[in-house]
């Protein structure tokens, strides 16, 4: 793996870990489970497969980005509208 490719890992993991704080299963949860699969992956050297795993990583932290918002979103409703 090229010094670039590790570093995109690296900081894809990073940025897992860090979205992975305020995740609703738990953070130590969501910590195991992005451990285990980076070290699923770990062994795989074809360029190809690492780069369609680092896109299914950054799409994963658009989803979880997405989720955050939406969490917002609805507490934000919740106390400006009451719905009765």
């Amino acid at each position: 793996m090229s010094n670039s490719t590790r570093s995109r890992v690296l900081d894809l993991y990073k940025r897992l870990q860090y979205l992975g704080r305020e995740y609703p299963g738990g953070p130590e949860k969501f910590r195991q489970k992005c451990y285990n699969a980076f070290k699923r992956q770990s062994g795989e050297t074809d360029p190809e497969k690492v780069q369609k795993a680092i896109q299914l990583g950054e799409y994963v932290i658009k989803e979880i980005e997405a989720l955050y918002s939406l969490r917002k979103y609805r507490a934000m409703k919740k106390r400006y509208y009451d719905d009765k």
